[in-house]
């Protein structure tokens, strides 16, 4: 079954980075790159996983994060959230404001896989009994 991934970064090297790791296993990457429209693009793609930078231009990803948990389509859709800054104080926001779980940059590609696949199986609530 596919699985779907929203990545809403503006780094064109994170991008590519991300989106080879990941559709290298079987997930189809959409991104966006706009944290003014960042809201909208998820209501409108609803993916099974979203990739949430915390410096984005026009909006942060904790401004936007808080805007999607006060959705009810949205308030428990996996949020990764990734910054270069791994400040406690930037953790502590973003578990503030809801985040599935979260992550800095630079990251290993079993790491970003792992945690995706995790956020995916958990929101499913599904066992596939291959464990």
């Amino acid at each position: 079954m596919g699985k779907r991934v929203l990545l809403i970064e503006d780094e064109p090297n994170i991008i590519e980075a991300i989106r080879f790791i990941l559709s290298r296993d079987g997930w189809t990457v959409e991104t966006h790159a706009d944290g003014a429209t960042a809201v909208a693009a998820v209501d409108r793609k609803c993916p099974d996983v979203i990739i949430l930078d915390v410096m984005l231009p026009n909006k942060s990803g904790f401004e936007i994060l808080r805007e999607l948990r006060a959705m009810p389509d949205h308030a428990s859709r996996p949020v990764l959230m990734l910054t270069a800054r791994g400040q406690q104080k930037d953790r502590d926001m973003a578990e503030a404001v809801g985040v599935s779980h979260f992550m800095t940059k630079p990251f290993s590609n079993t790491e970003m896989l792992d945690v995706v696949r995790r956020l995916a199986a958990d929101a499913s609530g599904q066992d596939d009994g291959h464990g």
